[in-house]
């Protein structure tokens, strides 16, 4: 099933995707609705429903960030071995992590804003959303706890991130990593199998990369954050880039204003964001 937080008519509401549109949830967004423990069963009532007057249509619809309230948002980096070797790296033995803030997120559709970067590089993700609490959990644990996954870009402030050996102030300029469209349960994809991961850039294909490759998998990330915090549902954890990332190209490419940025999963949807870039605000 794929699940979504939608706009319509000035209001903001939880939504399965069927129909041709959106059927609402009670809840205003999908952080809210994975809170509840009857989650799971709400979305089995509402996909038992066929047809009726409540669909909204996908085109009265406008679709956001469909987790806008995690308590944790947890990236992994290098975690694709073409895109450790890019970087000059041998493959790990344990992750290489970095949080961000909610605030970092945003819709699938917004424009990004740098204010005050100019090596403004794109790094296409595989999202997983957290369906229920995880602490020193088994791979297995973790696996049942997913609740699904999306699409993200953990576009980063390449010149920002260099200043320092940590990676924080290059990672976490407000609104400017996308998620979305929608989060596909986990019942009915499987990123082990292998999904592809594609980013362009006004067209151009720039990363290519399938989960397959990833040397951490998702319920292999989700126990080892467990070990040492507590996931809860709606948490959100980025589980790296594949290879092609500006920084790593000869000579090193950015974005630039104006730029279309796509970011795509195929069997859970694209972000489609346009760059903007305010090199005025630069410290």
């Amino acid at each position: 099933m794929k699940l979504a937080t939608i706009r319509h008519d000035g209001r903001i509401t939880a939504a399965l995707v069927a129909d041709g549109g959106y059927r609402p949830l009670p809840a205003r967004n999908l952080s809210e609705l994975l809170a509840m423990p009857e989650w799971k069963g709400i979305v089995r009532d509402a996909a038992s429903m066929l047809g009726g007057s409540d669909v909204i249509p996908a085109s009265d619809a406008t679709l956001l960030n469909p987790v806008p309230a995690p308590a944790k948002v947890i990236c992994c980096g290098l975690n694709y071995s073409e895109h450790i070797r890019e970087m000059g790296r041998e493959l790990p033995e344990y992750p290489t992590l970095f949080a961000k803030f909610a605030d970092t997120l945003t819709d699938p559709d917004a424009q990004i804003v740098a204010d005050g970067s100019v090596d403004l590089d794109w790094e296409a993700e595989l999202a997983v959303v957290v369906g229920s609490t995880l602490k020193d959990a088994s791979q297995d644990e973790a696996a049942a706890a997913i609740a699904g996954y999306t699409v993200a870009n953990d576009v980063s402030m390449r010149d920002w991130q260099r200043r320092t050996l940590q990676w924080f102030q290059g990672k976490a300029f407000d609104a400017t990593t996308p998620l979305g469209p929608v989060l596909v349960t986990a019942d009915e994809i499987d990123p082990e199998a292998g999904l592809d991961v594609v980013c362009t850039i006004n067209g151009e294909e720039v990363q290519r990369g399938n989960t397959k490759t990833l040397v951490f998998s998702a319920p292999r990330l989700l126990a080892y954050i467990s070990t040492f915090t507590v996931l809860r549902p709606g948490d959100v954890v980025l589980t790296g880039t594949p290879g092609g990332v500006g920084m790593g190209m000869v000579p090193p490419r950015f974005l630039k204003d104006g730029d279309e940025l796509v970011t795509e999963i195929p069997g859970i949807g694209a972000l489609k964001n346009v760059i903007k870039i305010r090199v005025g605000a630069a410290l």
